[in-house]
């Protein structure tokens, strides 16, 4: 006999056996049939104190953990309230599933003023999402799931929503066994590879360039880079990867260092890079220079289409290109000056900053010598600043934060939350400001409840310093710069969260090792003028 589930159970089967590990959402009136089969599942639900915190904590897991995230949330206000968790996901290409509510089928586009109705909730998502699709007939619940994660898994990763109606959710439907969803990833030819390879191997002063999608092929860009002796600049969501290597540039191409490495290269391999402002361009100044025989890979094709030109484009992942390319080069000898022209860039990348921030990145590295083991999540704060433009980082998913791309505030704490929950052997630091902290203060006591180790290390500067230095800079008088902010420390406490203020940046390296040895969240705040040693 076919036993029968309701929508909501059978969703439930389908994501475990996707491999869904987590679920991060607030239940509401909208979803609760959605929750009917989630207690008696292997599923872990982690409550945010915002669906904003729901989206954020989805994309912090993601990055630790390599799979997708995945947040529940009801409609209206609760998906509006995750679109921007989506948006920051959209433009790091990090794998989301949002999984909403939506009014009943009869309801839809008839403006009756029901509780969270929107206009058009389907036709907003359509702009933003990769893909999204309203469960209309229930049967279609596999299917629809299994497309999903297939768009998820084989190409250029986002986020992806699925809406399904409040009267659909508790209709029965046949219960299946579900299988995870086939992902089908572009692989170049091996021509094209082996022009690029030939391009590699004719090159005298070549330069490796990776993004975020290089992180599953750090292997073979390490074999790579040492076949053709090319420094690796890492850009922001690449930063860790060949950690400790002498061909390692872990500096942005903002810089003028970084610019003169890649203007002198005679070959630049660019990898699963958008080669966006927001790494390439920070400071709009257009002084990032035309770069000779280009070669571009990317697992996205209207990505390639877009600028800058390249000599060769190669539409694949870059564990498959670089593996292909170096079928080409066996016993190929390296050009020569590689580690030498990797050692000039990194010093003198970290000479042109100010003396402010090489301050900055000092307390980043205190912090990575104090717990070698731990994941920093940054949110947009000058000291997270300072890390995007150098941070060498101790391996890759060590590093990020929201201050490229979308560049949301707020995003850190709850991405934290995330990241140690993915990763429960290893402490997270949330690096973020007394501004941002406020946008998402709350979701301390979601830290409290998942029992994540998280460290929350406010950077106080006393409101939003970049802006007012900016208004400043730009002759315009300084206005709505200046948040009062909580004591940090009493509100952690106020969640029975451990807190305290340093007096002085060396106590830093004791009181985040005393942090690290808790099972539960702490807090520490480091004072810009009040603490002594913060600023050069």
């Amino acid at each position: 006999m076919t036993e029968m589930k309701t929508v909501g159970e059978v969703l439930v089967d389908l994501l475990e056996a996707n491999g869904v590990e987590v679920v991060f959402g607030i239940p509401g009136v909208h979803t609760v049939e959605l929750y009917r089969g989630l207690a008696t599942s292997k599923i872990r639900h982690v409550t945010p104190r915002h669906e904003q915190g729901a989206g954020f904590m989805a994309d912090g897991y993601a990055r630790v953990s390599g799979k997708p995230g995945v947040a529940l949330v009801i409609t209206g206000p609760g998906l509006t309230n995750t679109i921007t968790a989506m948006a920051q996901a959209r433009q790091d290409s990090i794998p989301m599933l949002v999984i909403s509510g939506v009014n009943r089928r009869d309801s839809l586009g008839h403006g009756r003023g029901l509780l969270h109705e929107l206009p058009d909730q389907h036709g907003m998502m359509k702009t933003l999402a990769l893909y999204s699709h309203t469960l209309l007939n229930p049967i279609d619940l596999p299917l629809v799931v299994d497309r999903a994660f297939a768009v998820l898994l084989s190409g250029r990763p986002g986020p992806v929503h699925i809406e399904i109606p409040t009267d659909v959710m508790a209709l029965p439907i046949e219960s299946r066994s579900g299988r995870p969803a086939a992902a089908t990833r572009p692989r170049s030819d091996s021509e094209t590879l082996q022009k690029a390879a030939i391009l590699c191997a004719d090159a005298v002063r070549p330069v490796i360039i990776c993004g975020g999608g290089a992180l599953t092929a750090e292997a073979e860009v390490r074999q790579l880079a040492e076949q053709i002796g090319a420094p690796v600049v890492t850009t922001v969501n690449a930063r860790g990867m060949l950690a400790g290597h002498p061909l390692r540039v872990p500096a942005s191409p903002s810089l003028k260092a970084v610019r003169a490495l890649l203007r002198d290269a005679d070959l630049v391999l660019a990898l699963g890079t958008e080669m966006g402002q927001t790494d390439y361009d920070l400071y709009a100044d257009g002084g990032f220079p035309a770069l000779r025989n280009l070669i571009r890979t990317d697992i996205d094709a209207a990505q390639l289409a877009r600028g800058p030109q390249a000599a060769l484009s190669i539409l694949s992942s870059a564990k498959t290109a670089t593996a292909g390319m170096l079928a080409f080069l066996p016993g190929h000898a390296a050009a020569k000056g590689g580690a030498e022209r990797a050692e000039a860039a990194r010093k003198a990348a970290l000479k042109e900053l100010s003396a402010k921030m090489q301050a900055e990145i000092a307390v980043i590295d205190m912090i990575y010598k104090a717990l070698p083991d731990c994941t920093i999540v940054g949110d947009s704060t000058q000291a997270v600043y300072a890390g995007n433009l150098y941070c060498d980082a101790p391996r890759q998913r060590s590093w990020f934060n929201s201050a490229t791309g979308y560049g949301a505030l707020g995003y850190a704490p709850p991405a934290a939350v995330g990241a140690a929950v993915a990763d429960r052997g290893r402490p997270v630091v949330c690096l973020v400001g007394d501004g941002g902290f406020q946008f998402s203060l709350a979701e301390i006591g979601s830290a409290v409840d998942a029992e994540a180790q998280v460290i929350f290390l406010v950077w106080n500067n006393d409101g939003y310093q970049e802006i007012e230095t900016y208004m400043v800079d730009s002759g315009i008088t300084p206005e709505g710069v200046k948040p009062s902010a909580p004591d940090f420390p009493m509100t952690a406490r106020a969640y029975g969260v451990p807190a305290e203020r340093l007096a002085d940046v060396r106590e830093l390296p004791g009181a985040l090792a005393q942090a690290a040895g808790r099972s539960g969240p702490s807090l520490i705040e480091i004072h810009q003028a009040k603490t002594a040693g913060v600023s050069a």
